[in-house]
């Protein structure tokens, strides 16, 4: 069992940890590993968390654990939390911020972005509170598109947006964890980038189940499905989800993993 907690990660009244129960799908293989994923770790609406927060938590996160980030983003909102938060970063002093948020690492980076970021939110919104409002209220792809428009703001990081603040269904963000199992799990095709992946994750599974799909399968890469020893190799029986993966680039008869990208094509 996972230290996931028992409220809503997001927080806020949109999904307030609020779980739901789905009904298991046979649609798609991907509806399958979704439903015994969320079996096994959680199934609950997201939705709730203030988007410029969001926004900036997810910048701290690029290229570092939540373990560094969390303390960072503590800091963050002891010293800018108080009043409007997009206001007062894009007033920040940029040493001032990155020391702030040393623990998360690239700290120099990830400071000139979250003030250019503020910067550009206060000059459009006005405030954090109604960049929150246009998130929430906005048609989804126009809000990704806007987000996506900002320079420092990726696929990811604009999903995330979506999802933990504006609680959009059939939005399923991919990080590196599930970029790598999909493409292992034969999900989506071995060379598939990140957009590629979230493409056909979205186009298969339910948007109900896309959210709690996004943590549980992080969860899945973190316990069993790792980069360089997933579980299956010691034994089908080391991996609850054996019986549905391809196993791309993954031959538990000699030890050997690599890349899904770097698997050879095999024809019948």
């Amino acid at each position: 069992m996972t230290d996931e907690p028992a409220e809503n990660i997001s927080g806020g009244e949109t999904g307030g940890g609020r779980f739901d129960a789905f009904e298991p799908g046979d649609a798609s293989r991907a509806e399958a590993i979704i439903d015994r994923l969320g079996d096994r770790y959680w199934q609950k609406t997201y939705g709730g968390q203030p988007a410029f927060e969001c926004l900036v938590r997810t910048v701290l996160s690029q290229n570092t654990s939540d373990k560094a980030s969390q303390p960072a983003h503590d800091a963050l909102l002891e010293r800018y939390g108080e009043g409007d938060l997009a206001k007062n970063l894009a007033d920040a002093a940029q040493p001032e911020l990155a020391d702030t948020i040393a623990s998360a690492g690239l700290y120099n980076r990830k400071s000139e972005t979250i003030i250019r970021l503020a910067e550009r939110i206060v000059e459009a919104y006005g405030s954090a509170r109604e960049f929150d409002a246009y998130v929430k209220d906005t048609e989804p792809d126009s809000v990704r598109k806007t987000l996506l428009d900002m320079k420092g703001v990726g696929p990811k990081t604009a999903d995330c947006v979506l999802l933990f603040a504006g609680g959009r269904s059939g939005v399923f963000p991919v990080d590196t964890h599930v970029h790598r199992i999909a493409r292992r799990m034969g999900l989506a095709p071995k060379t598939a980038d990140h957009e590629a992946v979230r493409e056909c994750l979205e186009a298969a599974i339910p948007g109900e189940k896309c959210g709690f799909g996004h943590t549980a399968m992080i969860q899945f890469g973190r316990e069993f499905c790792s980069a360089r020893k997933p579980a299956c190799l010691e034994g089908p029986e080391a991996c609850p989800l054996e019986d549905l993966c391809d196993q791309v680039g993954v031959y538990p008869e000699d030890g050997e993993v690599v890349d899904p990208s770097e698997a050879p094509d095999f024809t019948a």
